[in-house]
C-alpha cells in the first residue's frame, strides 16, 4: 500500500485510554483575571501569582493552515480559541488536514499529546460530504 502523505491520525476511539483525564489545565491570574496557557507570567501585567484551573478542552478554530515542513506528512496546525479566555496553537487530528476549517468545533483527544509536546486536539463533527449545493 502506498503513502498519501496525509496526516489523519488513529480514530478517537483507539486514541482514548481510560485512564486519562482529559481537558486542559491553563492559569489564571490572581491579580488581573487573566486566562493563559502554558506561561510563567500573565500576558497583562507580568504577575507570576498564577492559579491552575481545568478547562474541559472543548473549543473553536479560529485559524487554520496546512504544513508539512521538516518532513514529507503534512499536518494540521491550527489557533484554537477556548471559552476560558486564551488562545493556542494546536495540533488537529483525525480529519484530513485540509479539511479543518474556522469555525469547527474541537475537543481533546484523550491521553495523547505530540513528540513536540503539542496540544493534540480533534474534530468534534468529523467532515462530511454533506452538500453544501
Amino acid at each position: 500500500m502506498f503513502s498519501t502523505g496525509i496526516d489523519v491520525g488513529p480514530p478517537a476511539r483507539e486514541a482514548v485510554r481510560p485512564d486519562s483525564h482529559e481537558g486542559l489545565v491553563y492559569q489564571v491570574c490572581r491579580w488581573c483575571g487573566t486566562a493563559s496557557f502554558r506561561k510563567l507570567l500573565c500576558p497583562v501585567c507580568a504577575s507570576s501569582d498564577l492559579e491552575s484551573e481545568r478547562s474541559d478542552g472543548y473549543g473553536v478554530v479560529v485559524r487554520s493552515s496546512v504544513v508539512n515542513r521538516y518532513s514529507r506528512v503534512m499536518r494540521n496546525e491550527s489557533l484554537v480559541r477556548f471559552p476560558e479566555g486564551f488562545v493556542y496553537r494546536c495540533r488537529i487530528v483525525g480529519a484530513a488536514p485540509h479539511l479543518v476549517n474556522v469555525g469547527d468545533r474541537v475537543r481533546p483527544v484523550g491521553g495523547r499529546t505530540s513528540e513536540a509536546g503539542e496540544v493534540v486536539l480533534e474534530l468534534c463533527e468529523p467532515p462530511g460530504s454533506s452538500g453544501w449545493y
